[in-house]
């Protein structure tokens, strides 16, 4: 049987780390972004200018004349950015909780029962953001959507695993760009991350459904903790 992954936001750096670490392990690895992934076997790409539950319709439709009756082992959604507040506030829900809202609802259909659902939060909104309140809010809605979908009824196929990470500040191009001046042994890198992510599907690291998992790095090395 084919092993097959999902990744929503397969196009950034978080993304791309994900899709090559689970081709080098032997997975078909579907992207879903507005950008194509050419390392992935397969890219859905939605229209972000479309109303939310036009956006999972039309994926749905993509999905299921894609893989027929075949199931996905796994569904990792690692889509996000940050901005700043009233003029992007909507954008820092489309790319966060409403990724995570479609992400959820394509986990209901085409998630093997057993199988993994993850979503990006954030650390910092645990917290309050004043400086990044539009960001804050998305986030910390991912983290009470994860609740939600791992709790009795949540919507997931039986046996499925839903969590959240909770990165601090990625190792990106882009992040660097920008915060040139930072520490970057603070920072963690997307391929750590990606190969956190295969550890919780594949079983080799054990992990409750429902866990907000907290990644932290200093000195270059990293950490994941489970926070609940």
């Amino acid at each position: 049987m084919n092993n097959r992954v999902l990744v929503y936001g397969g196009s950034g750096a978080l993304g791309r780390s994900v899709v090559q670490l689970f081709k080098s392990k032997g997975y078909s690895v579907i992207n879903v972004d507005i950008v194509e992934n050419t390392d992935a076997d397969f890219n859905a790409m939605p229209t972000m200018s479309a109303p939310l539950s036009e956006q999972g319709r039309n994926l749905h439709a993509t999905l299921s004349k894609y893989l027929g009756t075949n199931k996905l082992n796994g569904i990792f959604c690692v889509a996000g950015g940050w901005t700043d507040f009233l003029n992007s506030s909507e954008l820092m829900l489309q790319q966060s909780l409403h990724s995570s809202l479609i992400a959820a609802n394509l986990a209901s259909t085409y998630l093997q029962p057993g199988g993994l659902l993850t979503l990006t939060g954030a650390l910092a909104a645990l917290d309050a953001t004043p400086g990044a309140i539009g960001y804050g809010i998305a986030k910390a809605a991912v983290h009470h959507l994860t609740k939600d979908l791992s709790a009795p009824n949540g919507g997931l196929p039986e046996g499925s695993k839903v969590l959240a990470i909770l990165p601090v500040t990625i190792d990106t191009p882009m992040n660097r760009k920008f915060m040139p001046k930072a520490d970057f042994g603070s920072w963690t890198s997307p391929v750590d991350i990606a190969k956190q992510l295969e550890g919780y599907l594949s079983g080799t690291l054990k992990v409750t459904s429902g866990s907000l998992i907290g990644i932290t790095t200093s000195g270059g090395k990293t950490q994941f903790n489970v926070l609940s």
